[in-house]
């Protein structure tokens, strides 16, 4: 069966190997364009371009489907077109181009977390279990009938990152599945049903720590947020970036924002007990331990995260 896949990041990568290692014949990827990258912002092809590239497949780049992308995408005669994290809309003439549509692989279980931020979502919300699911691909947002499902715990140590890379794989496999039980028109497509819930694009602000809030949602949020947007809150105005921090249910005596230096520990009050810094970057430097950040204060006590 003709494969074209459409994808942009790294998560979506094991899914192409996957449809190559499964036999399929994938005969063009569509990506996002080259984008600068790094402190001197070298043009780079995007981690599914650069893949497609070693594999000697085409590469369509294109910020969105426009009349162009189509007529290339109808050039290459897919009988199916599997999506994941492509980062743009695909048109009506677009989706009715392969026989077999496009089947989207999203890192949910829909009609949960619809949108572009799933797995964040689901860490700063705290769920217990996530998964991933293969669709049907429709005009509206992510609310194509079922093809296949999976599920995946939510570990307690899991930022968005690590929970991401292990759906990524998974998924791989699921999707590959997927498009051979379509190749043998076995697939039974189930609409969705359950509770609607969004997952929009973070933002910066998304991952401004509240220290008014619960210890607990603290460190969903800075879990969620990692590795982007990434953590972060100010001192004196000044920005600074946390890596995910441990809960200090044993420390009960700090107020919401201040600092204390416990048993070589820079522990910060919240709305409920404690949370333990791990690593922080301050303005202007380079990411380091938060012990090494505390002997740098002259009084750690007189430190407070707004």
């Amino acid at each position: 069966m003709r494969v074209l896949f459409a994808g942009t990041p790294a998560v979506a990568v094991p899914s192409l190997e996957a449809l190559i290692g499964a036999g399929f014949d994938v005969v063009a990827v569509l990506t996002r364009p080259d984008a600068p990258i790094g402190r001197k912002r070298v043009m780079t092809p995007s981690p599914v371009a650069a893949r497609a590239i070693e594999l000697g497949i085409d590469v369509i780049r294109a910020t969105r489907v426009d009349q162009d992308v189509t007529a290339r995408i109808a050039a290459a005669d897919p009988d199916v077109a599997a999506i994941v994290a492509y980062g743009g809309l695909v048109p009506r003439s677009a989706l009715n181009i392969p026989r077999h549509g496009w089947i989207n692989l999203h890192f949910s279980l829909l009609p949960a977390w619809r949108g572009a931020a799933p797995v964040q979502r689901a860490v700063i919300a705290g769920d217990d279990i996530t998964g991933a699911v293969t669709f049907l691909l429709e005009e509206g947002l992510d609310t194509g009938p079922v093809l296949g499902t999976l599920t995946e715990a939510v570990r307690p140590e899991d930022t968005a990152g690590a929970l991401l890379e292990r759906l990524s794989h998974s998924g791989a496999v699921l999707l590959a599945q997927t498009l051979s039980a379509v190749e043998a028109g076995q697939a039974s497509p189930q609409a969705q049903h359950g509770d609607i819930s969004l997952a929009p694009k973070l933002t910066i602000e998304d991952g401004r720590l509240d220290w008014l809030q619960p210890a607990l949602a603290i460190g969903r949020r800075a879990r969620g947020v990692t590795p982007e947007p990434g953590a972060w809150t100010t001192i004196e105005g000044q920005r600074i970036k946390v890596e995910p921090v441990r809960l200090r249910p044993d420390v009960q005596n700090l107020a919401p924002g201040c600092a204390a230096l416990r048993e070589k520990s820079v522990l910060v009050g919240t709305g409920s007990y404690a949370v333990e810094l791990t690593r922080i970057q301050p303005s202007g430097k380079k990411m380091m331990t938060a012990a090494d950040w505390a002997r740098g204060q002259a009084s750690l006590e007189s430190v407070v995260f707004e």
